[in-house]
């Protein structure tokens, strides 16, 4: 059973986010007062949760993928569930037959152990049961958290509590609010933290020799661009910023392969290297994925633009973090 819901694409690959709250459920949590409010940035990608003393906690969340609408408004929490169960919706039954009707609480469970239903239809804040697609744009219109941060703002949360989802950025200070919003609107202040102070300078002793930092790797182009046809890898190759963030990963690995004397060591370090880039496409077909035919509409191009970016972004420390790991069993020119 549990190999037929991965199969039908339930483990979080950002295809069935959707909560459709269904029948009463048992772990419902009667209302309780307090003052605590929450605001959600689109932009920013965060859940700010606003305690009575007007002290602020951000948390990084994903939202919908490209081409599903995110709600945008006021909402409230309509109730809490505790270790819920997932039913997909019927559009999301209509395009994947294949998935179940019910997914009971567990470790598959797309909804993890903790949801907040919203005002809207089949909107919720909830766990996951796939931690790195936070901070991404891989729902389906609900709003994922990491574990540990869906069980903070659980405890936190009642019944009745005003959300707001917002497209612009609320990262930076007290956002402006129209002296006339309607009742539950969200104010939010966040609290900035003072910049560090310089990092003192360290002397350097007469006569010493200081060596330059290197230089990161040159990006280098990938050769697939003149023949590549799928509509993201199209994109990345046409995008100058993405191609260059693109060529910058592609960069790292190749100088870091340059650098293995060992032939044989070289090719399995290449293998791995190469098992990861194509698991990278994997993934961004599904977190930034595009409906056919849709590719020349300005809006969703921006939207896939934005994720790839933030995929681009993160895969580069990937990279580095995948070499970090390859030296240790490999054998580097220059070392023993």
């Amino acid at each position: 059973m549990w190999a037929l819901l991965a199969l039908a694409g339930i483990a979080g690959a950002g295809s069935v986010q959707a909560a459709d709250p269904g029948p009463a459920d048992p772990g419902a949590v009667d209302p309780k007062p307090g003052g605590r409010s929450i605001a959600i940035s689109l932009a920013d990608r965060r859940l700010y949760l606003t305690d009575p003393d007007g002290g602020t906690r951000s948390f990084p969340v994903a939202i919908g993928r490209p081409g599903v609408p995110i709600p945008v408004g006021d909402s409230k929490i309509q109730r809490k569930r505790r270790d819920p169960t997932w039913r997909p919706t019927a559009n999301q039954r209509r395009d994947n037959p294949a998935l179940p009707r019910a997914v009971p609480p567990g470790p598959n469970n797309p909804l993890g152990r903790f949801a907040l239903d919203l005002g809207w239809p089949a909107i919720a804040i909830h766990g996951t049961n796939d931690p790195d697609s936070i901070g991404t744009r891989a729902s389906g219109g609900c709003f994922r958290m990491l574990p540990a941060d869906i069980e903070t703002v659980f405890a936190a949360a009642e019944v009745g509590m005003p959300v707001r989802v917002v497209r612009e950025s609320l990262g930076g200070a007290k956002p402006e609010l129209p002296a006339s919003r309607p009742a539950g609107a969200v104010a939010v202040a966040a609290k900035v933290a003072p910049p560090p102070p310089p990092a003192a300078a360290v002397p350097v002793p007469a006569g010493a020799i200081t060596k330059p930092p290197e230089p990161p790797p040159a990006p280098v182009a990938d050769p697939r661009c003149a023949t590549v046809t799928a509509p993201l890898r199209r994109m990345i190759c046409d995008v100058p910023a993405l191609a260059f963030l693109d060529g910058r990963a592609r960069g790292t690995q190749d100088r870091f392969l340059a650098g293995i004397a060992d032939p044989a060591a070289r090719a399995g370090a290449a293998y791995e290297l190469i098992q990861d880039e194509r698991r990278f496409h994997e993934r961004i077909a599904a977190l930034c994925w595009i409906r056919s035919g849709t590719e020349g509409d300005t809006a969703v191009a921006a939207a896939a633009q934005s994720c790839l970016a933030t995929a681009l972004d993160r895969r580069l420390n990937d990279v580095a973090e995948r070499i970090a790991s390859l030296r240790g069993g490999t054998r580097i020119a220059g070392q023993p």
